[in-house]
């Protein structure tokens, strides 16, 4: 049996977040941009309620993956501290299937339910 890779699967969390808040940043910059020269009155513009829907979407997904970031340095800290996989309410052991699945997760299932 071999032993799961936790700072592996952790750090390639890390990296696809901070990819994903990279590609949001240019989104939402991209969307100021195009709003910044246009004298489109959101209000009444068709075209302008959609350019702020998007931008507010944007910042809502970018706002997510920041949190996301969080919990997976949290982890990361826990895991250098030796209480990475470790459930914060009962102190049980997290499986290993359910840490595969949710590599940021807290809690066992029994706790999370």
């Amino acid at each position: 049996m071999s032993t799961p890779d936790h700072r592996g699967r952790l750090e390639a969390e890390r990296r696809r977040t901070t990819d994903r808040l990279a590609r949001l940043r240019e989104d939402h910059d991209g969307f100021v941009e195009a709003s910044r020269d246009s004298n489109a009155d959101d209000e009444h513009d068709p075209e302008g309620a959609t350019i702020a829907f998007e931008r507010s979407q944007v910042e809502t997904l970018t706002r997510q993956a920041q949190r996301r970031l969080a919990e997976v340095e949290a982890a990361l800290v826990l895991l250098d501290e030796g209480g990475y996989g470790v459930c914060d309410v009962c102190g049980a052991e997290i499986p290993e299937e359910r840490l595969e699945a949710r590599p940021t997760a807290r809690t066992c299932v029994c706790c999370a339910a």
